[in-house]
């Protein structure tokens, strides 16, 4: 029963209850003079002045888990209390299924406690591989409330390579991503399967199909940032595989000829050029195509040339685009 609840007003106050008569409260120590005392309720300060007392006796009974369990009602961040709860839980050797329901109903409204997501981890690992399928339902319903959860995230990613559970998480990512395209952490979360699952073999392995998922993406909604930087953890450490990869160069040219979201085609292409790619007459004419009269149109230095356009259609960074074309090598 936490504060709020329909059940607070028909709370038995601790003091009143027989199984706690032989417990002296131990009230919380302010000092002599504070300066700005906190206005606790009445029952948070009673379950606390209890909780102190059992922490205090190091009381591993059933009566401390369950008074552990109110005091988390009332402040479910309270680090010592989550720490003495798992040492009770071992104390007894508890149900820790029966612990995965109360952090289920604990986590409600509270999904961004980082003590809960703690303490869920602490229970996943003693339960082991057994639970991996409960921790990936678990964030897959925290996801589909909050796509960009952190916590969840993190823990799905420990789930994985702790206790597993590999074999269905590239699909997972897939449809998150049918779903919303635009959705980064689906994005950082598929590269982290593709380069971390034990069954997938590895970024090399990967790669090819990877290329060609991310290129229909781009060819679908090239103002997506995320597509495009997926496509280029691709190669990564393989820069001269990226540079002489024709399928980069390719949607490069499709989405400049549309003249259409071709901010980050044109940032690639800058990437490219400054990697060693030797542009064609079909990139020229296609970047030729973007200028305006406002324009350096006598510039021939066809990097130069997509920093000044870079310059205009992105001004919320047309310095760091005037940066980079100060960085260019002079001609």
């Amino acid at each position: 029963m936490g504060p709020g609840s329909d059940e607070e007003h028909h709370r038995v106050q601790l003091s009143q209850r027989p199984e706690w008569s032989d417990v002296t409260p131990v009230p919380q120590d302010d000092g002599p003079n504070p300066v700005v005392p906190i206005a606790y309720t009445q029952e948070f300060t009673e379950v606390m002045d209890y909780f102190r007392a059992v922490y205090l006796a190091d009381e591993r009974s059933p009566r401390a888990l369950s008074l552990t369990a109110e005091a988390i009602e009332f402040n479910p961040g309270n680090y010592t209390v989550w720490h003495f709860r798992r040492l009770v839980l071992e104390s007894l050797s508890a149900d820790l299924h029966s612990e995965l329901d109360f952090l289920e109903r604990i986590s409600e409204g509270k999904s961004k406690n980082y003590q809960i997501w703690h303490h869920r981890r602490w229970v996943a690992e003693k339960l082991g591989p057994e639970s991996a399928n409960t921790e990936h339902e678990f964030t897959k319903k925290i996801l589909s409330i909050d796509a960009k959860h952190y916590h969840a995230w993190s823990h799905r990613q420990w789930v994985l390579q702790a206790l597993g559970g590999w074999e269905c998480e590239l699909n997972y990512c897939s449809e998150l991503l049918e779903e919303d395209i635009f959705n980064n952490s689906a994005w950082n979360q598929r590269y982290f399967v593709i380069t971390r699952s034990p069954m997938l073999g590895g970024l090399e392995a990967m790669r090819e199909s990877e290329v060609l998922y991310t290129v229909e993406a781009i060819l679908a909604h090239p103002e997506n940032e995320s597509s495009w930087r997926y496509l280029r953890g691709l190669y990564r450490g393989e820069a001269a595989l990226w540079v002489n990869d024709p399928q980069i160069s390719v949607v490069c040219l499709k989405i400049l000829r549309s003249k259409r979201n071709y901010v980050f085609a044109l940032s690639t292409l800058l990437d490219l050029l400054c990697h060693g790619l030797q542009a064609n007459q079909d990139f020229r004419e296609a970047v030729d195509a973007l200028k305006t009269s406002d324009l350096d149109k006598h510039d021939t230095d066809l990097a130069r040339t997509v920093c000044s356009i870079l310059e205009r259609i992105d001004p919320l960074r047309a310095n760091y685009w005037n940066w980079r074309k100060c960085m260019l090598p002079q001609q």
